[in-house]
């Protein structure tokens, strides 16, 4: 995506976890919010992402939980989002001028029309979740506003997808005329996801399908020792990657459980400026730190045997050895059959110029 200026592009998903942050720091949600963007800053992150809903436009009040409640005990989606849904327009607005003013890219997953509205007046891209891949109604309300989009499709059909992706740009033109762009993540739909459920050639199989749309994956699996997960997701061609993100992977419910800490990003970045280093260039050519190499370790012709001057040479009186900066063995041809000018001994390299 041209909008994004790293690849790739890693987004921090601070969700509500500040909340907890809050408590534990004894601070304000507000001040655990910021701190929590400031340290995704330092740590290498490209953007952060809040969540923008109300529990009253969420879920209904029935509704059950989908999450692994021994990590997360509430039962209701209702009752966990009610615990989370303080802020509001105002608040987010702060939190988008503090992103801009340290400079990292500020999102939030709107969750209900009025979130659409009014982070479309401090947000350049939108992200949809999983859980609305099938709300045609919301889709349109959101490319109506010919920004970006990032939309996940975890729990979805290839035909779903198709759907969601056709309701963009059949609503807005921009899409199609490459002034908004798409950009469609892998996601599995299951928190926390096991390492098995994963699926990451999943990546390859929408980048086959959509060759001319930006590729990503939002993770929920669990950090490994090494940020190998996500660093496998680059490596099959997800340019943009989202995780959970905490301060403290040890507190528990929400969040915290799946989500990367900044030591986490700082591990993943090393990953990938490792990976960029040792890329190099597509084009297969002898490198300059090989030059020396390629003369002293690839073999040359050499005498076998004494060869007079006036003999023919033939076969049984060569052999091949290093190093190669005489006549190389790929030219035996060329040699079978000259005449020796002068005297050549032993284990001399052929050239030609002894030769007629």
């Amino acid at each position: 995506m041209s909008i994004f200026n790293e690849e790739p592009f890693l987004i921090a998903e601070i969700g509500v976890n500040y909340y907890d942050i809050a408590k534990k720091e004894g601070i304000s949600n507000m001040e655990a919010a910021k701190l929590m963007v400031k340290e995704a800053k330092d740590a290498g992150c490209d953007a952060v992402k809040f969540q923008s809903y109300k529990a009253d436009t969420i879920a209904s009040k029935n509704s059950p939980a989908y999450w692994d409640t021994n990590e997360e005990p509430t039962t209701s989606q209702y009752e966990l989002f009610k615990k989370f849904d303080s802020f509001g327009e105002e608040e987010y607005k702060e939190i988008a001028d503090y992103c801009k003013e340290i400079g990292i890219l500020f999102l939030s997953t709107p969750f209900d029309f009025a979130s659409i509205d009014y982070l479309d007046k401090f947000m350049d891209i939108y992200k949809i979740s999983s859980s609305d891949l099938s709300n045609i109604p919301f889709i349109q309300k959101i490319a109506q506003k010919g920004k970006h989009i990032i939309i996940s499709t975890g729990a979805s059909t290839l035909d779903e997808i198709k759907l969601a992706i056709d309701t963009i740009e059949n609503e807005n033109d921009d899409y199609l005329n490459g002034q908004a762009e798409i950009g469609i993540m892998h996601c599995v739909l299951s928190y926390p996801t096991d390492n098995s459920d994963a699926n990451l050639l999943m990546i390859k199989n929408l980048k086959d399908l959509y060759p001319n749309y930006d590729i990503g994956y939002s993770d929920h699996t669990k950090p490994d020792e090494n940020m190998l997960i996500l660093t496998t997701a680059y490596l099959y061609g997800a340019t943009i990657l989202e995780k959970h993100y905490t301060l403290d992977k040890t507190l528990t419910g929400n969040d915290h459980y799946h989500a990367m800490d900044p030591e986490d990003i700082r591990k993943f970045k090393e990953n990938i400026k490792l990976i960029k280093t040792i890329n190099g260039q597509y084009d297969k050519v002898p490198l300059p730190c090989e030059a020396e190499s390629r003369k002293q370790a690839r073999r040359s012709i050499i005498a076998k045997v004494d060869i007079k001057k006036g003999e023919a040479i033939s076969k049984d009186m060569l052999t091949y050895k290093r190093p190669g900066t005489g006549i190389s063995p790929s030219e035996i041809a060329n040699v079978i059959g000259k005449i020796a000018k002068e005297d050549i001994k032993e284990d001399d390299l052929l050239s030609y110029d002894v030769l007629e």
